[in-house]
């Protein structure tokens, strides 16, 4: 049954509905389905009146509203996420902006985290593959503790995946792989070696993903040496 609570919040949601934005949206690949046309910050806001309250984030993506879901992500308290909760969230992504704010906002908080990385990025659904490497993504850079060799695992699945043709995919991989780089200089370095060995390849997917990140990272060593 749906709160008290969920049920003013959708009504507050709706209020703000703006179509020019859907459709602003739209254009850079969001899709408009169920989809109100409210903004991050102003989810941010709303956010703050129910910090870590996770049966109000379930009702919330139950709701099936692009932004009560993305809501959900902000509002959810990792400590009681459960692994079905995320195969059952993550099977139903639609929209990149979905799937990259619930990652890197509270999956990527989660004891599952590193496991759904791995597990997700050899997956053939197009956001289920991009949310596993969104996670990797946003591990290096949330994660301040974990060693270099927990990131370094995840290069050869950036190889194994650079070659994935489709836009959501190929963009989150190199993500993940900038993302890995920016660590550190040992790091930036063996990311830097990933990339070159991309960008070499013959598929052009992975060529542009090495290309990519070759500017970055490359840009950001040179900065550290001077």
């Amino acid at each position: 049954m749906t709160s008290k609570t969920t049920k003013e919040i959708l009504a507050h949601l709706k209020s703000l509905a703006d179509p020019h934005n859907v459709d602003g949206m739209a254009r850079f690949g969001i899709s408009p389905k169920n989809t109100l046309g409210v903004s991050i910050p102003t989810l941010r806001g709303i956010a703050k009146s129910h910090q870590r309250n996770h049966a109000l984030a379930l009702e919330l993506w139950d709701s099936r509203i692009h932004e009560a879901r993305i809501l959900a992500s902000f509002v959810d308290d990792p400590k009681f996420v459960t692994e079905a909760q995320m195969e059952s969230w993550a099977n139903v992504f639609d929209s990149w902006d979905v799937c990259d704010q619930v990652c890197s906002n509270l999956f990527d908080k989660t004891k599952f985290a590193y496991q759904k990385a791995d597990e997700w990025s050899r997956r053939s659904e197009e956001f289920v593959k991009r949310a596993g490497f969104v996670l990797m993504a946003s591990l290096a850079v949330h994660d301040k503790t974990s060693n270099d060799e927990t990131f370094e695992k995840w290069f050869p699945l950036i190889i194994r995946e650079a070659g994935d043709e489709r836009n959501f995919v190929r963009k989150a991989v190199n993500w993940a792989l900038r993302q890995i780089g920016k660590r550190n200089g040992r790091l930036c370095a063996k990311a830097i070696k990933v990339a070159r060995e991309l960008s070499k390849s013959e598929s052009k997917s992975a060529r542009w993903i090495g290309k990519d990140a070759l500017r970055e990272l490359e840009n950001k060593k040179s900065a550290a040496r001077k």
